[in-house]
């Protein structure tokens, strides 16, 4: 038996024999073409077309996020700056094949530089280059085997246009060797409900046939596990599927004590399936959509119409807006698009906001439109807020502008630690785990070398999620996460334990949540993030809990989150 460690995307067992992707297509030969310049530019640019109207027809058959992913990509592959350096290369003679290789690599590595976020988009140009190279020689571009017997599919990553339209009655589960928690194949692995498992190093060692448990909530591949090891794999699969389709009601603690759990959106696409999985609100609505691929600002009106199809989604229900968090990994031309040498510590949220304050009035004057003009419950909040004085500002001019119910995100440890004096003035506070943990920890959660950084359960995290929980009962005022901690079944216990009065996650992860919620009362979730409080790191703090856990449901006979053990211990991320 082996143990692989990785980055688990969502909460999901799987068990399954590997086949590994095929390896990609090989360099192109350097040599020189036999056709003039002109002809081998027309033959490049035909092939470019060809492959970008295919990914547009594959974003439209897998919807949904995946559609603008595989967009994205589209329009990568007939990018004119990209055209510009194969015409370049073309004109030393070179062939299509060579020269679309050479400029799309050169493109790949100054991604690399960059890492973060637009590093993980590395990934997707190498795909990209590898279908024009394959449509100019005439066959069809490496892609996901398709046996006639289900499989676990090991790539070293997975390129958006695979990843969108695998066959989910095939393909059990999925391991990348490459990719971090923000690539493309977690995005859309989470959205699809797929078992994965990204930046598994060691999986370059799996060999076709080999059987492994893929543990995503605790991050882990099992290799030739034990009998032992697949009861109990078996056992937490049935497990899920039993609360997965157990009757909905509303998120709540075994001695009734509300907890309604709402979901992330990214637009309002999602907003159905969220309802249809018992969604009780929207706990984070992201707004950057309708920025990202625009070079100005989306007019008031542009803006009011995206957010009244949203709202009236959710009639009567909780709908809590992001305003625009731009800078970092996702800035804006028209916004903050200045070098900076540590974005992630730079002009980014409501900081960059202030400095274009024209665009924050738009957003908030949209936002009052359209909650004027539908029957949702509309709280909005500011991004990377860091002081008071900051939320002075932002929810003054959200009471100015018509909005209601004004409050702050809690993503960096100052506001954390100010929280007692913010929620004087904020009407409620929401917890980014995301960014609070990589703050607290000085590790960027963008990176993939320092994933084992970004851990929520690490006990300085969990202490200043307590200093928001005592703030918000001391003023008698709401604090959400919305960060994925909030997906974690066993974590989520403990930050309502911490003083979270909402949670908030991926759609696909509220059955686990409402189940493992259900096992404990008030008293218990305090005790629990007590002994994790204690812990001195991120394992034993998960380790100590999942005890605890362990003593409670053993006499109540409830579903605890597990973890797979070796003969030698428990595993843990």
């Amino acid at each position: 038996m082996m143990e692989l460690q990785g980055i688990g995307i969502g909460q999901g067992v799987a068990i399954g024999r590997v086949l590994r992707m095929p390896e990609p297509l090989p360099e192109p030969a350097d040599t020189r073409s036999t056709l003039d310049p002109a002809a081998e530019l027309a033959r490049a640019t035909a092939s470019m077309h060809t492959v970008a109207e295919d990914l547009e027809a594959r974003g439209v058959r897998a919807g949904g996020t995946a559609q603008e992913v595989l967009e994205a990509q589209a329009m990568m592959a007939e990018d004119p700056t990209l055209v510009e350096e194969v015409t370049a290369r073309l004109h030393k003679h070179q062939t299509a094949e060579r020269a679309v290789f050479e400029a799309f690599a050169a493109f790949r590595d100054q991604l690399l530089a960059m890492g973060g976020y637009l590093g993980e988009r590395a990934a997707d140009l190498d795909d990209v280059a590898q279908r024009v190279i394959s449509d100019l020689g005439g066959f069809p571009a490496p892609g996901v085997p398709d046996p006639a017997e289900p499989f676990v599919l090991v790539a070293r990553d997975l390129a958006p246009a695979d990843t969108a339209l695998l066959n989910l009655e095939k393909v059990l589960g999925l391991i990348t060797i490459d990719g971090g928690p923000t690539s493309h194949t977690a995005i859309l692995a989470r959205e699809k409900s797929i078992v994965a498992i990204v930046g598994t190093h060691a999986a370059l060692q799996l060999a076709d046939g080999d059987e492994v448990i893929i543990d995503a909530a605790n991050g882990i591949v099992l290799v030739a596990p034990t009998d032992k090891q697949l009861a109990e794999a078996r056992a937490r699969i049935l497990a899920r599927a039993a609360r997965a389709l157990a009757p909905i009601g509303p998120g709540a603690l075994k001695d009734g004590t509300r907890v309604p759990l709402l979901a992330n959106l990214g637009s309002a696409d999602g907003a159905a399936k969220a309802v249809a999985l018992g969604a009780e609100g929207v706990g984070l609505f992201r707004t950057e959509f309708l920025f990202l691929d625009s070079t100005s600002a989306p007019t008031v009106t542009q803006q009011r119409e995206q957010y009244e199809r949203m709202l009236r989604e959710f009639p009567g229900q909780k709908v809590v807006v992001r305003a625009l968090d731009a800078g970092a990994d996702k800035p804006l031309a028209f916004l903050n698009d200045a070098d900076e040498e540590n974005p992630a510590l730079g002009l980014r949220g409501l900081r960059a906001l202030r400095a274009s304050e024209d665009i924050l009035r738009e957003q908030l004057t949209a936002l009052a439109e359209a909650d004027a003009a539908t029957e949702a419950d509309l709280w909005v909040m500011a991004p990377m807020v860091s002081t008071v004085e900051e939320t002075h500002y932002f929810t003054d001019l959200a009471h100015e502008l018509g909005l209601q119910t004004a409050g702050v995100m809690i993503e960096v440890p100052s506001a954390a630690l100010m929280a007692n004096l913010i929620l004087e003035y904020a009407d409620f506070a929401s917890i980014g785990t995301n960014d609070l943990t990589q703050y607290t920890l000085a590790a960027d959660r963008m990176l993939g070398s320092v994933a084992g950084f970004q851990d929520p359960w690490h006990p300085a995290v969990l202490r200043l999620v307590g200093e928001v929980g005592a703030a918000g009962r001391a003023h008698n005022k709401p604090v959400g996460v919305c960060g994925e901690a909030a997906a974690d079944p066993l974590l989520a216990v403990v930050l309502v334990g911490l003083g979270a009065t909402t949670l908030s996650m991926s759609a696909s992860a509220l059955a686990d949540v409402r189940a493992s919620l259900a096992d404990f009362t008030l008293e218990q979730a305090r005790h629990l993030a007590e002994v994790a409080l204690k812990a001195d790191g991120a394992a034993s703090a998960r380790a100590a809990a999942t005890a605890i856990a362990h003593s409670y449901t053993s006499t109540t006979g409830g579903t605890a989150p597990t973890v797979l053990t070796t003969p030698e211990r428990g595993i843990q991320k």
